[in-house]
């Protein structure tokens, strides 16, 4: 259903105002229950892993390369604007021309992840870039889930979908409703728990990799991008682990360590 729109005050559009504005988009999604897809390729991906699209705001030369999608939803409402009436809505350029709202779902709980063998746990990272870039690399390298601390970053905001190139929809993650009590979760489920941290007794990462067994179940922890994990879930770990550095660098960004821990331990 095709609708052409001209005024960017128009309420039709209110899924789609002030993208970069943090705040009002984490009240204004939670409230409206939706998450916004950019770009083509993200948007075949969250309607193929089953999300049901509210609508579509589409610059005119994006109707026949999704034309297949937009039939499918037939009902569904798509917007066609131009790119500056875009941006003006938005608040930001949107070069890729496309952008879709999409209805938000819970899909796991923690509990429906505690089975799988290899497990990123994300504390209270809350750079959307970073939650995206680390559920990219745990969806790549093979890992089979991801777990996220009460505060850790929303998978599902624009920025961290579009980074993730879509591996939010596809590989399965949770919230802890309790961070105090999340390694011990882990631990009585099985998990050798794995944090990396710059810490003293901090084993060299390929070292503790190569006592694990070949069937046991690993969780890697990973912490917040200033001070990295906190000392509670370090003290509650099986293993503390460093990433051995050079040239007088201490660390990593916490999501290119994630893909090198992702390798090392899969």
């Amino acid at each position: 259903m095709q609708v052409s729109v001209e005024d960017p005050q128009d309420s039709r559009l209110a899924d789609y105002v002030r993208l970069r504005d943090v705040s009002l988009r984490r009240h204004l999604e939670s409230a409206e229950g939706l998450f916004i897809a950019e770009g083509e390729k993200v948007i075949r991906r969250a309607v193929a892993a089953g999300y049901r699209p509210r609508s579509f705001l589409l610059a005119e030369r994006w109707l026949n390369s999704l034309s297949d999608v937009l039939s499918v939803h037939g009902d569904v409402p798509v917007y066609v604007v131009t790119e500056e009436l875009a941006e003006r809505v938005t608040g930001f350029h949107v070069h890729r021309g496309a952008l879709a709202s999409l209805h938000r779902e819970t899909r796991h709980r923690v509990e429906d992840l505690l089975g799988l063998r290899r497990l990123v746990v994300l504390e209270d990272i809350v750079d959307h870039t970073n939650v995206g870039a680390i559920l990219r690399c745990a969806a790549g390298l093979g890992w089979n889930g991801a777990l996220l601390a009460p505060r850790a970053a929303d998978p599902l905001y624009r920025r961290s979908i579009k980074v993730a190139m879509g591996a939010v929809f596809s590989l399965p993650w949770a919230r802890f409703g309790d961070w105090s009590g999340a390694v011990g979760e882990l631990r009585a489920a099985g998990y050798r728990v794995v944090a990396l941290a710059l810490t003293p007794e901090a084993r060299d990462l390929a070292d503790v990799a190569a006592t694990l067994g070949p069937d046991e179940k690993v969780a890697v922890l990973l912490g917040t991008e200033g001070e990295g994990l906190s000392a509670r879930w370090v003290a509650e770990a099986d293993d503390v682990a460093v990433i051995p550095m050079q040239a007088g660098i201490d660390s990593l960004n916490v999501a290119a360590a994630a893909a090198v821990a992702c390798y090392v331990l899969r």
